[in-house]
């Protein structure tokens, strides 16, 4: 045998050799990809929250904002609240014939105040724009057959007294002292501790497979806001889809605080009404 037929042999195992090892980075390559699409497409939603019953809440790190209430949500002229907030409360009043009274209240940045002044208790979650005084769209001081729209949502809310279902923190209705059925449902969502006025680093908010159907038309309106605000409403939807497109943070429920606020007692406690 001649020595360049051996030299021919060995060429061909050493051939096949480097195709695979460019193949190896391509398909790891093609793998990071894939699993980073999925982590933009989950950022987009929120990060991950609490499992319930009707799925899994997100918690929102995008910058909060106090915004006025859109004229799909039927509420009290001038009412404001974390932007965050808006989607929940969108499809709430979709699912619901609610009426929001109070949202935010404090001072506003460019002078003035926002809200009821001296209505609140100290700690509220109004003072960071995260809860909401709701009553029936076309309710009346007493307790009748137009509260039970109300009733049904502050049960759907918290089941059980005291034992809130996230997101929300704190459900103030029968059973509490200057709430329930002719008075105002209170409702306050979870999120990171903040100061008063100030703006919360996370949101907890719905589950998206809630609110990603939520009516985007109001009810109705009663007797509150003016024509401009319908203006301002419009703007502010697409504003609210942004910022919940900008979330971020980790992902899993590690270091949410739900200390039960409120109860039976005479006076909230932490961050009731």
């Amino acid at each position: 045998m001649r020595s360049r037929d051996l030299d021919l042999h060995p060429d061909e195992p050493t051939a096949e050799r480097p195709r695979s090892l460019l193949l190896a980075p391509l398909i790891v390559l093609l793998s990071l990809a894939a699993l980073l699409g999925l982590l933009v497409a989950s950022s987009a939603e929120g990060a991950v929250g609490t499992e319930t019953a009707r799925g899994t809440t997100r918690l929102l790190y995008a910058p909060g904002k106090i915004v006025p209430i859109p004229a799909s949500i039927p509420h009290e002229e001038g009412d404001m609240v974390d932007r965050r907030i808006l989607r929940d409360l969108r499809w709430l009043a979709s699912k619901f014939p609610l009426y929001v009274t109070d949202g935010y209240s404090g001072p506003l940045p460019g002078g003035g105040h926002a809200g009821c002044h001296g209505c609140h208790v100290k700690g509220s979650d109004h003072y960071n724009g995260l809860a909401v005084d709701i009553v029936p769209l076309f309710g009346t001081a007493r307790c009748d057959a137009r509260w039970r729209g109300i009733t049904r949502l502050a049960r759907w809310a918290e089941p059980r007294q005291n034992r809130p279902v996230p997101p929300f923190r704190w459900v103030g209705y029968d059973g509490d002292a200057g709430h329930g059925c002719g008075h105002h449902l209170h409702l306050s969502w979870n999120h990171a501790a903040a100061n008063p006025f100030g703006l919360a680093e996370w949101v907890e908010a719905l589950p998206a497979t809630l609110t990603a159907s939520a009516a985007r038309k109001p009810r109705g309106k009663k007797g509150g806001a003016k024509a401009e605000d319908g203006k301002n409403g419009a703007a502010q939807d697409e504003d609210d889809k942004r910022t919940e497109g900008e979330t971020q943070g980790p992902t899993g429920g590690a270091g949410v605080s739900r200390t039960p606020t409120g109860g039976i007692s005479a006076r909230p406690r932490g961050s009731g009404d």
